[in-house]
């Protein structure tokens, strides 16, 4: 594990303990009800993939350890109504808080304002957790297979599927991807950044997606930037992107939005 993300999960595990002082498990179980929404998420990746259309999650965040701060006046909801105005299939929402600067709350607040699917983005090392994205209205959320064993995987994922979440399992090389096939779950995300010198390098997603058969849903993550980068993802059959720091930096993040998505008017 790189020292970034070792830090994070020290910090995450310390913020856990005390977040259960405050509401155990069990009284959040309580919490879990009939009418919490759920919007499909795996099914649309998969869809974007079978029917070769570019389908993009987009990320909202505040900052990040690679980039720094990237919006000073940051309202999750009105970047979130923006994607879905543009195009944008799903959300992808920070909800790490020392780090990235996100709020869990940020997870209901944009469901309410927004009809598309939501991915929680953290680092998932406790079941408390899982319960908490369903709580919150996600409906999907990231399982980074770098800060996980098999067996804790393995666990979540179950978890997950029981509250019917669904999961991306994030991976960065191939021993990763070799742990995450043997977990035989559909739908994987390459990260093209390298998480111990944070440099992107997009062959990473193309590379690794030829040890994938098409029973595998593939999302390439990180460093997307240009049409030319999408048409690149095309040739090799990647058609799912999570894409944040090209779209949050963007002045025009619906010229920005469609000209990654190849629509015909901006090409």
């Amino acid at each position: 594990m790189s020292n970034i993300l070792q830090k994070i999960c020290d910090y995450k595990s310390k913020e856990l303990e005390e977040t259960k002082k405050r509401c155990s498990f069990k009284t959040l179980e309580k919490l879990i009800s009939s009418k919490l929404e759920k919007r499909e998420f795996k099914e649309k990746l998969l869809s974007a993939q079978k029917n070769k259309k570019n389908f993009i999650i987009g990320e909202v965040k505040k900052q990040s350890p690679s980039a720094g701060e990237i919006i000073s006046d940051y309202k999750p909801e009105d970047i979130a109504i923006l994607y879905e105005r543009s195009g944008v299939g799903a959300l992808s929402i920070l909800t790490e808080n020392k780090y990235f600067l996100g709020n869990i709350d940020h997870l209901s607040l944009v469901k309410k304002k927004t009809n598309l699917p939501i991915l929680r983005k953290d680092f998932i090392i406790d079941k408390y957790q899982i319960l908490e994205s369903k709580i919150y209205q996600a409906d999907c959320i990231l399982l980074i297979l770098s800060i996980l064993s098999d067996n804790q995987a393995i666990e979540f994922i179950n978890y997950a599927n029981e509250l019917k979440l669904d999961c991306i399992i994030e991976v960065h090389d191939e021993d990763e991807l070799k742990r995450a096939i043997k977990l035989d779950y559909p739908v994987i995300g390459i990260n093209n950044r390298n998480l111990k010198s944070l440099e992107i390098n997009l062959n990473n997603s193309i590379n690794l997606n030829q040890n994938l058969t098409n029973d595998y849903i593939l999302i390439a993550e990180s460093g997307i930037k240009t049409s030319d980068d999408i048409k690149k993802f095309n040739s090799t059959g990647i058609y799912n992107f999570l894409i944040g720091e090209s779209l949050l930096k963007s002045k025009d993040k619906e010229k920005k939005i469609g000209e990654l998505l190849l629509n015909e008017s901006y090409k």
